[in-house]
């Protein structure tokens, strides 16, 4: 297989990646990962490597010097890569675990927080009006972990109905919660154990936000009718997705701009969320449920 061939493999599907992941992000870890491959070094490595590489990115932003600034934007740029990295290398080497995949969605929130403290610290606490900034990045930040679950769940439903029923929210928790009954009263399991009840909380959450129901019905409907229907919210919806904010993020610290950063987040991505969400529930209402 040529490497056109494998970088193919190594992505979930071209409609539900972020297009800076598609062409710029993806194709650089695709790249090392094609050195790593045959080493020892494993997709929860690389996990690992990545969440320093975002604390990392936090301690620099934390300074407040415009040149530390661009350096915490190089460590969040190398962050979001190694973050792509590890997932394409469990596809292709089909390594993938449940615990594995959790920790690859931990990763993204602890490098946040880590930036957003970052910022806190080295841009608002250090303004004028530090209570003013504090204040709007916390709003900010709260919009980010809201975009994270909005588009994680509807790029996961869309995965779901679009491959014929292979993976979504419902069936993934199920194996997620056969995986923690199995390694429940397993010695040396601890840090898997609390992997999976991390994730059962911000499973719960995603509930309360999207789904509204513990259990939600499915759709009565095709791959084809779907894929019609959804794939052009669906590219909308991952305009406002965690890559999309990073690289927005990114973009200003090289400017020193945090101020415009922040209101491109609250006005901007909220003011789309706002537009997309009462139209993705038009669209739903279009489908018959299951009984």
């Amino acid at each position: 297989m040529n490497w056109i061939g494998e970088y193919k493999k190594s992505l979930k599907m071209k409609e539900v990646e972020e297009i800076f992941d598609l062409f710029f992000y993806r194709p650089i870890a695709f790249l090392f990962v094609r050195t790593v491959y045959n080493t020892r070094i494993t997709p929860n490595s690389i996990s690992l490597v990545a969440i320093l590489m975002g604390i990392t990115a936090g301690i620099f932003y934390s300074i407040g010097e415009p040149l530390y600034f661009k350096a915490g934007a190089f460590f969040y740029l190398v962050f979001n890569i190694l973050d792509c990295s590890d997932g394409q290398l469990a596809r292709l080497k089909k390594t993938g675990t449940p615990v594995g995949r959790i920790i690859d969605g931990i990763s993204d929130y602890i490098a946040t927080i880590a930036v957003y403290l970052g910022i806190a610290a080295g841009f608002a606490a250090r303004s004028p009006k530090p209570w003013f900034w504090l204040l709007m990045l916390l709003i900010a930040g709260a919009s980010n972990i809201i975009h994270a679950i909005l588009v994680d769940y509807y790029r996961s439903r869309f995965l779901f109905y679009v491959n014929g029923g292979g993976s979504n929210f419902e069936k993934e928790f199920e194996e997620f919660r056969k995986e923690y009954e199995l390694i429940r009263n397993q010695k040396g399991k601890w840090f898997d154990r609390v992997v999976l009840l991390i994730y059962f909380k911000y499973s719960a959450l995603q509930r309360l936000l999207v789904a509204k129901r513990k259990k939600t019905k499915l759709f009565i409907t095709t791959p084809e009718e779907y894929f019609k229907k959804n794939k052009t919210i669906i590219r909308l919806w991952l305009l406002i997705g965690a890559t999309t904010e990073i690289t927005t993020l990114i973009i200003c610290s090289f400017f020193n701009r945090f101020d415009l950063f922040v209101w491109i987040i609250i006005f901007g991505f909220n003011s789309l969320a706002l537009i997309l969400w009462p139209v993705q529930q038009i669209i739903d209402k279009t489908f018959n449920k299951e009984p």
